[in-house]
């Protein structure tokens, strides 16, 4: 299941498709040192789509903790 959450946003952030993103991140998602979706939102929107994390937490079926 992370698996395909995780690839699926990726995905999606490679796309721009940044309604399937807020969809798979938690709205208190730690990503990288940044904290809250608003804010991770607005950091991918401007910089190059990341690589494929080193470690997720999911809760309740979203991302919750992003570790590159």
């Amino acid at each position: 299941m992370t698996d395909d959450i995780v690839g699926d946003t990726l995905a999606a952030i490679a796309r721009a498709d940044w309604d399937t993103v807020k969809a798979n991140v938690h709205p208190y998602v730690h990503w990288n040192g940044m904290r809250g979706r608003t804010n991770v939102l607005a950091h991918l929107a401007c910089t190059p789509a990341p690589d494929a994390p080193s470690s997720v937490e999911l809760r309740d079926g979203q991302i919750y903790r992003w570790s590159d």
